[in-house]
């Protein structure tokens, strides 16, 4: 109480002072002392406010920042989950359009794991015909008419799609992988060269293998980021695989091709170029795993041998037909195998075995295995041997058609006791063979006047004109076809004896003879019995009307090729012969010739043509007065060659090509 009464003024009791902070302390006191007493509190000056005076709302709690919700921030599983449980095939085209993301993650699904679809161990045989059901669509009602995408399902499992340079990426791959599903799935895909920036690389090939299970046909050309792992993927989702094409693929190896084997059982065609590492174990595997293997081309990979070889003819010799070996280091051996194995073999291809020596082609046509073989071709083969040759022909009594080209050891003898022994013989090939002359020719046809029918000679600078012929001319009355290509020694002295030789020819091929005239091109026309059907004279500059006349009034009714291109000698009078005489004919090339607008005129003029590809390239005195004449030579052209007619001039073409829409005209 004493401190209530002598309080020194209004200063102690108003907040701050010492009486004010007392009571605060003893608040059950001041409490207790209210009723009852009176405490005087002089007013205070309010602080003058400056501001302007706002009135606001009262505040209301702040709200937390909403993030928009969206499907992208669910994981790959969840959104894998989603996928594969979409109803449609469209669904998941769609789908695969929102983003690369969902693209990638959509062509990660395999068929069997669609919503609804089995996938379980099975046999590789079950495994076939459960991929067959996954690709199954309901039956289109056949009362109603069929829409287009019925027609595409219809047609399942041959859709084919090619892509090249910078079209070929992984993202392609993988919307070609979800977006085929509902057509019918891919059949066939070649993939021809790489982006250099983002080229194809084993995720693109998974996408495939995971989406395209009906493929059977798969060609991979210069594609060097592709790996094992690729190779692998597509032999795990793609066991119905029939062919396979490598070219230039660097990183595939063994372990690629033992993937295939082990998976593809139905693989029929394999053919594998410049690929640097696959060797001898991966042929083997696909020997062994392979039992419906066809054909085999295998070019220029150092890594393979005999082994590779060897193991892979005779795991195959029940099966495989057609082999190509080019640009190997094998030797002997792999020749004796292929003739012991070679059972089935029908065609057979060698070229470059520079290591094959003579004994390697002796023992393999003595081994007497390739009964079946009826083509054979050998290329830039030093081992080929006139004993070799011949062995190969008491060797393969089938055989029917043989090329020789680069083979500079075979000289006349060989070719006589080849085709002595050759009696099924029906083609012979040869090319750049140097030691064979007009007397091993001769000897050919010879020994097979009854069932051969084609030769043909090419740059063999061997075969000359010689002084005097046997007495005993042989007739060959089964031969059709003639060529004799590139041959500068064969001159007309040489041709007038073939009409004798010959005289059932239908197509003759003499383009390059420069020292053929018509004075030896004449009894040729005159001795033939059957009519001329197709002739070529592309090159032999010294052949003039006088023989193109008398060639298609002879043979006008029933020819239907004529190449005069580089008869420069040829002119006018020839296309008036042409258009009186030859009624059948679709090809005619008049390139370089020395013709004129009235020779063209003369031609067009000619009702009963039939012409579909016609050329008057480089013939410098056609000019744009033949126009109106070309232009009615009738719906039937369909190719037109005018380059180097300058005088027709650009704006001439254009209105050709204005009135020949339907013509391709090269200028």
């Amino acid at each position: 109480m004493p401190a209530l009464v002598n309080c020194g003024g209004d200063r102690n009791i108003r907040p701050g002072g010492p009486l004010y902070s007392n009571l605060m302390e003893s608040s059950s006191l001041f409490l207790s002392l209210t009723p009852n007493v009176d405490v005087y509190c002089p007013p205070r000056k309010r602080s003058r406010i400056t501001a302007p005076f706002i009135l606001t709302a009262p505040s209301e709690p702040k709200l937390a920042l909403k993030k928009p919700c969206s499907i992208d921030v669910l994981p790959d599983e969840c959104l894998f989950e989603i996928f594969r449980r979409l109803p449609a095939d469209k669904d998941r085209s769609a789908s695969a359009c929102v983003s690369k993301r969902w693209l990638f993650l959509l062509s990660s699904i395999r068929a069997c794991e669609i919503a609804g679809e089995a996938c379980n161990k099975v046999s590789p045989a079950q495994q076939d015909v459960s991929l067959l059901n996954s690709v199954k669509k309901p039956l289109p009602d056949l009362n109603g008419e069929a829409t287009l995408d019925e027609e595409q399902e219809i047609k399942g499992g041959h859709l084919s799609r090619c892509l090249e340079g910078k079209e070929a990426t992984d993202v392609r791959l993988a919307s070609m992988a979800v977006g085929l599903v509902g057509r019918g799935g891919l059949g066939k895909l070649s993939i021809r060269g790489s982006n250099t920036a983002r080229g194809v690389t084993d995720v693109g090939l998974a996408a495939i293998a995971h989406g395209c299970p009906t493929l059977t046909a798969l060609s991979m050309w210069d594609v060097p980021f592709v790996t094992d792992e690729g190779l692998s993927e597509i032999a795990d989702g793609c066991p119905m695989l029939e062919k396979l094409d490598l070219c230039q693929c660097p990183l595939i190896s063994d372990k690629g091709l033992i993937a295939v084997a082990q998976k593809c059982h139905n693989l029929k065609s394999l053919s594998i170029q410049s690929c640097s590492k696959v060797g001898n174990e991966g042929l083997q595997a696909i020997g062994r795993g392979c039992s419906q293997l066809l054909s085999v081309s295998i070019n220029g990979c150092r890594l393979v041998g005999d082994q590779g070889i060897a193991g892979l003819v005779s795991s195959a010799s029940t099966t495989l037909s057609k082999i190509k070996l080019h640009n190997l280091t094998i030797s002997d051996v792999a020749l004796a195998v292929i003739g012991h194995y070679g059972k089935a073999v029908t065609d057979l291809v060698i070229s470059g075995l520079m290591n094959v020596s003579e004994r390697g082609f002796w023992v393999m046509g003595n081994a007497r295995g390739m009964q079946n073989l009826k083509h054979l071709t050998i290329i830039s083969c030093r081992g080929v041997t006139d004993l070799g040759l011949e062995a190969i022909a008491k060797g393969s009594p089938s055989l029917k058609q043989l090329c020789l080209r680069k083979c500079c050891t075979l000289s006349d003898n060989g070719l006589n006791a080849f085709s002595g022994a050759a009696g099924s013989l029906e083609s012979l090939q040869l090319e750049e063979c140097s030691r064979v002359t007009l007397f091993g020719v001769l000897g050919v046809l010879l020994n097979c006047t009854s069932k051969l029918k084609t030769l043909t000679l090419s740059k063999c600078f061997g075969i000359r004109d010689i002084n005097a012929f046997p007495t005993q001319l042989p007739c060959c009355m089964s031969l059709r076809s003639l060529t004799i290509r590139d041959c500068p020694g064969f001159s007309s002295s040489s041709l007038a004896v073939v009409g004798r030789i010959c005289p059932k020819l239908q197509q003759v091929d003499l383009s390059g003879l420069v020292a053929a005239t018509d004075a030896g091109l004449l009894p040729l026309i005159e001795s033939s019995e059957s009519r001329l059907v197709k002739v070529n004279l592309s090159g032999c500059v010294n052949l003039t009307d006088a023989v193109v006349s008398p060639l298609v009034r002879a043979h006008g009714e029933t020819l239907q090729l004529l190449h005069l291109d580089g008869c420069k000698k040829v002119t006018d009078a020839s296309l008036l012969a042409i258009a009186e005489n030859c009624s059948v004919l679709t090809d005619l090339d008049m390139s370089s010739c020395s013709i004129t607008d009235y020779g063209v005129a003369a031609l067009a003029s000619a009702r009963q043509f039939n012409l579909q590809v016609l050329s008057f390239s480089g013939c410098l005195k056609v000019t744009r007065g033949s126009l109106p004449f070309l232009g009615n030579m009738g719906r039937s052209l369909l190719g037109l060659n005018l380059q180097l007619c300058n005088l027709i001039g650009s704006q001439g073409i254009a209105s050709l090509e204005e009135k020949l829409w339907w013509c391709d005209i090269l200028s």
